[in-house]
């Protein structure tokens, strides 16, 4: 596919980033951030989590491995666009189906090629994530600056990207049946669900504590998912409702929102966690795990107390909460993604203590 026009990225605080387009024409405001993964670009591509961002990749070549059917993360990507030192749109790989560049066209996802990443990012760093516009490089500073002020970023990212209705994710054989509460769940979240012999049926985020029980599943599982977990209360109500009546895992947003209804508070991070090789130690074993991350907010350490989570995992980098549990209501949490596999394996017995949890239920019942 041929680069479009000259194009160029707009800070709020002025600063210009020019470059060429490629994928979709389209001019937006979005939330920058930066995302340091060596490889995953179709995933963080279709990562539901990414809705409305402008991810900035700090590895320099992206696109060479194309895009495969298999590696989707959601049907329909939302992410708000994607910044890159180098794209390349003649990938090599057997897999590849389509191109990055096709696959962002076709679903008015805008991206610019050529920028300096590594600048891009220390601003970031430095000065924290904030609104960006992308747009023409005809496009004059002044206008620029004007959309970026009267134009905000929409905090409605989980109802835009939940399911609608509920729907299945069968598998043969399957011994647990689980209910995902869909805030922008990831496809590979359902595949390690399903082979560890789980059934999922996935709900709307705002479904109800009597539509989960009439399912009469063996667990519920909370979804990452975008956005700040305050703009999703009805989330946190439904595990008021649920908590100790069954096992309950959340991964990422699930986590924020678990410990938002055990009365722990949240805060935005200054530029978030993007990428693999985040190490963090699980607090009961010493056992350091290699993890992949993709959020902005996190949960306050110091408003755990009191609350009857016991805070199990921390990020070796920062010091920030990474894993809770409350054993008595066989309810847990991670801020990661075991489903990434950035270890590659790290972190996947974290779905055999759900399915532990769920068996344990079961010889009791």
């Amino acid at each position: 596919m041929a680069e479009q026009a000259a194009r160029k990225i707009v800070l709020a605080d002025g600063s210009q980033y020019p470059g060429l387009g490629f994928g979709a024409p389209a001019d937006r405001v979005c939330e920058i951030v930066f995302n340091t993964s060596m490889a995953g670009y179709q995933e963080i591509l279709s990562d539901p989590s990414y809705t409305g961002q402008l991810v900035v990749m700090t590895y320099p070549i992206i696109g060479n491995y194309g895009m495969a059917a298999e590696d989707y993360e959601t049907g329909t990507p939302t992410i708000g666009g994607l910044a890159v030192r180098h794209y390349n749109g003649r990938p090599s790989n057997f897999r590849a189906a389509e191109t990055l560049g096709a696959v962002m066209e076709r679903y008015d996802i805008p991206g610019i090629t050529g920028i300096d990443t590594r600048m891009l990012t220390r601003s970031i760093r430095e000065h924290g994530s904030g609104k960006a516009l992308i747009t023409g490089a005809d496009t004059p500073l002044e206008k620029a600056m004007e959309i970026l002020r009267t134009t905000d970023v929409p905090r409605d990212g989980v109802a835009r990207v939940s399911c609608k209705t509920p729907w299945d994710w069968p598998v043969e054989g399957a011994r647990y049946h689980v209910a995902a509460i869909d805030c922008g769940i990831k496809h590979n979240i359902l595949r390690s669900l399903n082979a560890r012999g789980c059934r999922v049926t996935v709900l709307p985020y705002d479904a109800t504590a009597d539509q989960v029980a009439a399912l009469r599943p063996d667990g519920v599982f909370l979804s990452n998912g975008p956005g700040d977990p305050e703009d999703v209360p009805q989330v946190v109500e439904l595990v008021r409702a649920l908590r100790g009546r069954l096992p309950i895992f959340g991964i990422c947003l699930g986590h924020q929102l678990i410990c938002l209804a055990y009365g722990a508070r949240t805060y935005k991070l200054k530029f978030g966690h993007r990428g693999g090789n985040h190490p963090v130690r699980d607090l009961r074993t010493g056992r350091i795990e290699i993890t992949s991350q993709n959020h902005s907010y996190a949960v306050d350490a110091g408003s755990l107390e009191g609350t009857g989570l016991e805070l199990t995992h921390v990020n070796l980098l920062d010091g920030t909460v990474e894993g809770v549990r409350c054993a008595a209501d066989r309810v847990f949490s991670v801020q990661y993604h075991p489903e990434s596999a950035p270890g590659p394996q790290d972190s996947g017995h974290l779905f055999d203590r759900f399915i532990a949890m769920m068996e344990e239920d079961k010889r009791h019942a």
